[in-house]
């Protein structure tokens, strides 16, 4: 297994890092600097890790799940929701530690197996500091083709029988969400968040508000717009989204429905290298 070349550690935080924040009896995740990690199962039993953080953050990764499960629990899998660099950071460290079979979707396989780096981050789009900085982020592939799985055609999630996934690209080409139906409980990946995330005051303070993907690494409008509208249509009560607190509630519908009704104004950047035709 290989960590991508530009695995480095990103000079960025937010109050909310090194948090872990329960939202169901099986259900918690912790805040890795700016980004979620999920940790799905009850803490007496088997569980599930979905995403693993930024660079160079396996440790508290580590600690986080051995005060929630024992230290001598490791998860059952890993499921990634996509393969950009705050998602995928820490995986051979912790791959070298669980040795745990990965879950993903196989249009994320060329960024998880060598073959193909992501496009650059887009610097010139509209957006706050840290869209401006983007250049810094990691954007070359890692290489995990030996622990690799594709998630399964029903949409089921392994190990996880009340769990469903959802093909949400646009902000990635093989990007996922997690659903769970009894309780409407919705892991929305980047499809939507709740920080934004271009804003380097909003992510330093967390201030909530429901957003687009990130503008600076997201490829294809047309379709993000698509996936964050399915994720609405069903209804969420509760969200963790991939970066920003969990909302639930009023909040979240109020602002998930004006998100997408006023979609071109809140989530779409006036400029940029993959924005056209937008009047």
């Amino acid at each position: 297994m290989k960590q991508s070349d530009d695995n480095r550690l990103i000079p960025m935080t937010s109050i909310n890092s090194g948090k872990l924040r329960e939202v169901a009896p099986d259900v918690a995740y912790y805040t890795d600097q700016i980004v979620n990690v999920i940790m799905l199962g009850h803490t007496d039993g088997p569980w599930m890790l979905v995403d693993i953080g930024v660079p160079k953050s396996a440790d508290g990764i580590i600690k986080a799940a051995a005060e929630r499960f024992g230290a001598d629990n490791p998860p059952r899998a890993i499921v990634l929701t996509h393969g950009h660099f705050d998602h995928v950071g820490n995986i051979v460290a912790l791959e070298q530690e669980w040795n745990v079979p990965v879950f993903a979707h196989p249009l994320e396989f060329p960024f998880l197996t060598g073959q193909r780096a992501y496009p650059e981050p887009d610097t010139s789009v509209q957006g706050g500091i840290l869209a401006k900085i983007s250049s810094l982020y990691p954007n070359e592939p890692v290489d995990i083709r030996e622990r690799l799985h594709e998630l399964p055609q029903d949409h089921s999630v392994p190990e996880l029988p009340e769990w469903r996934w959802i093909h949400v690209p646009g902000h990635s080409p093989g990007q996922i969400a997690l659903f769970r139906d009894r309780d409407r409980l919705l892991i929305s990946a980047d499809a939507f968040i709740t920080v934004r995330q271009d804003s380097l005051y909003r992510v330093l303070v967390q201030k909530e508000e429901v957003c687009g993907p990130p503008v600076y690494l997201t490829t294809d409008w047309n379709a993000a717009f698509t996936s964050a509208s399915t994720l609405a249509d069903l209804m969420p009560e509760t969200v963790i989204p991939g970066h920003g607190s969990a909302m639930s509630g009023d909040e979240l519908r109020t602002g998930l429905r004006k998100l997408i009704t006023d979609w071109d104004e809140l989530a779409v950047p006036e400029h940029g290298k993959w924005v056209h035709d937008k009047e």
